[in-house]
């Protein structure tokens, strides 16, 4: 059985850890000054992945777990991302039990680690992102 697999589901593909949050912002600058000078978060990431996609992210002190600051309308996901050990069998099972993925397949990029966005029943954005097992 999975560690932590709920009874009755050995096997099933687990969400290991959150990884991150979406925060919608609508002044990605205000945010950052807000998060890091007023909030004490330390600025991890501030960089155009692609033209007019902004990726900021902050984390506070001591956490493992990151915030993205996006705007709503952000071609990033806004999501909370979870960490899988098997982005396929996520894919595949979350497809059998008919949920809402905004990806038809795995996405696969250099350097990046294979992800995936969907919804959960009530819409709210999701990221399936593969980490390394050990």
């Amino acid at each position: 059985m999975t560690p932590g697999a709920p009874p009755g589901l050995p096997g099933m593909t687990m969400t290991t850890r959150v990884l991150s949050v979406s925060v919608p912002v609508a002044d990605q600058d205000a945010a950052l000054r807000f998060y890091t000078e007023v909030l004490g978060c330390e600025l991890r990431t501030d960089t155009e992945l692609w033209p007019g996609a902004r990726l900021v992210e902050v984390v506070p002190p001591g956490s493992a777990v990151s915030l993205f600051l996006l705007p709503p309308d952000s071609e990033i996901p806004v999501a909370v991302r979870l960490g899988t050990t098997d982005a396929d069998a996520a894919h595949a099972r979350l497809r059998e039990a008919g949920a809402t993925l905004h990806n038809p397949e795995v996405l696969r990029w250099e350097g990046v680690p294979p992800m995936f966005a969907f919804a959960d029943p009530d819409g709210n954005g999701l990221v399936y992102l593969e980490e390394p097992v050990g």
